[in-house]
């Protein structure tokens, strides 16, 4: 007599949502703001050979981390968001103006402007009869909000608000983009392999959290633009003679 089979469970799997999808894409290498062309001061930190291997640029990556990004650009964007959601521009214009002159150095200060500009091209380049796509309702945001010089925190905060997902998920794919721009750079400019980038993105993975966190609960009082000698290491690569990045 055949033994009795057993039914396989079938298991569902559920598709992507929207939010999350939204989210890769904002956080894409592939997005069109040249992210890939700037260090944050990294290449000049490996010229003074402060970066020589992969233990100091992933201390250097993972210090930038957490005394720049967080208190910076990250804690904007986190208050950003919230200004696009209410339609509060005065807020934005204000958050807006605070990096512009807050950046320390030329070659920051363009970066910033250079990728906000991208990103709001990026954003006006898909069919405006597609209301729910989140770069159109950006785009219609950035147009009524009318920056002069948009900035790139800002602009993801557009963009982000426009979106699904929650804050801190919103961060934390603005903080992995970075962090993953920081790392090909180290691979480049030090040099290093990909694997050890891999080892040094593993480092950073498990502070995105702390860091993140650090930017909520930063107020217009303690948030700060402060990094003395990334500003230095900044001014000097202006001037470097070899370089492979504009920052």
């Amino acid at each position: 007599m055949a033994e009795p089979t057993t039914a396989n469970t079938a298991t569902t799997e559920t598709a992507a949502t929207p939010a999350l999808l939204q989210l890769l894409w904002l956080a894409s290498p592939a997005l069109p703001v040249g992210g890939f062309s700037y260090s944050d001061g990294l290449e000049a930190g490996v010229s003074c050979l402060q970066v020589h291997d992969e233990r100091s640029a992933g201390d250097w990556i993972v210090e930038q981390l957490h005394i720049s990004l967080a208190r910076c650009d990250l804690a904007v964007m986190a208050q950003a968001i919230a200004a696009w959601h209410n339609a509060d521009f005065e807020r934005v214009h204000a958050l807006n103006n605070w990096v512009l002159h807050t950046r320390e150095t030329h070659e920051f200060r363009r970066q910033t402007e250079q990728m906000g500009r991208s990103l709001v091209v990026w954003a006006g380049q898909f069919d405006p009869s597609n209301a729910d796509l989140p770069a159109t309702k950006a785009h219609h945001a950035l147009q009524a909000c009318a920056l002069a010089v948009p900035t790139f925190p800002v602009v993801c905060a557009a963009v982000a608000a426009c979106g699904l997902a929650n804050h801190a998920d919103a961060l934390s794919a603005h903080a992995f983009t970075w962090a993953e721009n920081q790392v090909q750079a180290a691979i480049k400019a030090v040099p290093l392999g990909q694997s050890a980038g891999q080892r040094i993105l593993a480092r950073l993975v498990q502070d995105i959290p702390t860091a993140v966190a650090t930017a909520q609960a930063l107020n217009d009082f303690t948030r700060q633009s402060c990094t003395p000698m990334l500003a230095i290491h900044s001014a000097q690569h202006e001037t470097q003679y070899s370089r492979l990045f504009r920052s």
